[in-house]
Order: structure tokens, then C-alpha cells, then sequence
């Protein structure tokens, strides 16, 4: 399990990738339109997932290969895939029907302030979430006494003498 974490790392740097391509679609070569539209969106949350998705990967791989999750490490994994989903939901929100600046006849969706704070404040969530598991791990393991070695001094009981004193 040597490679996981390099994927890890991998699949993170790509989401980065992503939502820069996403919040700047002129680097890649394309007209940025006017506001924030449907596939600008749905690529930024791509990349979201994929940076949150990659970073859980990596601390799991990295400092818990091999050990099962606690309670607080699966609370950390649900709530970063809660963030992942309320992220979804305050971006595509207008475009679902539910946000602030509902459709009209011949008027562009926009993606409104009150989306944005959502999306962010999600995307703090999720961030949370890969906080709590990475630090809410088991402890290394303790070395494992070993029956066939010589105990050491400090091992051994003490003998007490005929006062009771050690």
C-alpha cells in the first residue's frame, strides 16, 4: 500500500487543477462569459470533490493503513461528504429552482452572493471533516510485550522486605 497515498496526492492536485480551470476558464483558451453558468459550476464542484476525495484518501493511507476507523474518523468522513453535498446544493440551487434568483423568460441564471457563501461555507465544512479524521486517529501502536526476551528491571516485581518496604 505504498502507491495509495501518492494517488492520494495525485487525485488532490488534479481537483485543484480542476476548480482553477473552473474559476478561470480564460487560461484554458475559452471566452469567460458573463457570471458564473451551469458547466463553470458543475467543473468547480469536480474539483472540489476530487481535492476533498484525494485529501481523505491520503491521511487514511498515509497515517491509518491497515487500522479500522473510530467513531470521530467516520463523523469526519460523513461530514466531509455532507460539505460535498450542501456545496452541490448551494451552487446548482437557481438552476434547481429553489435559490434566490429563480428563472425567467429569456434571463440568465446568475450565481448569486448568498450561493457563493453557501458553497464556500460547505467547502469549510467538508475541510472539517479531513481535519477531524486526520486527528481523531488511533494512537500508534504500543510495542507488544514479548515472552521469550528477559524481563528488565523494571519489569521485574519488587521484593518487598520483612517491613513491607519495597
Amino acid at each position: 500500500m505504498t502507491g495509495i497515498p501518492q494517488i492520494g496526492i495525485a487525485l488532490g492536485s488534479l481537483g485543484a487543477i480542476i476548480i482553477f480551470m473552473g474559476l478561470f476558464p480564460g487560461v484554458t483558451g475559452i471566452t469567460p462569459g458573463r457570471g458564473v453558468g451551469i458547466v463553470q459550476f458543475t467543473v468547480i464542484l469536480v474539483g472540489y470533490t476530487l481535492l476533498h476525495l484525494g485529501a481523505l484518501i491520503y491521511v487514511k493511507f498515509a497515517f491509518y493503513a491497515g487500522r479500522p476507523s473510530n467513531l470521530a474518523q467516520q463523523v469526519g468522513i460523513r461530514l466531509t461528504l455532507t460539505g460535498l453535498v450542501f456545496g452541490a446544493m448551494a451552487g446548482f440551487a437557481d438552476f434547481l429552482g429553489f435559490g434566490s434568483h429563480l428563472r425567467a423568460e429569456g434571463v440568465e441564471v446568475i450565481f448569486g452572493p448568498l450561493q457563493a457563501i453557501g458553497f464556500v461555507g460547505s467547502f469549510f465544512l467538508a475541510s472539517l471533516g479531513i481535519l477531524i479524521y486526520a486527528l481523531t486517529g488511533p494512537p500508534p501502536d504500543t510495542p507488544a510485550f514479548d515472552e521469550d526476551s528477559e524481563p528488565t528491571p523494571s519489569d521485574e516485581p519488587k521484593q518487598r522486605d520483612e517491613n513491607g518496604d519495597c
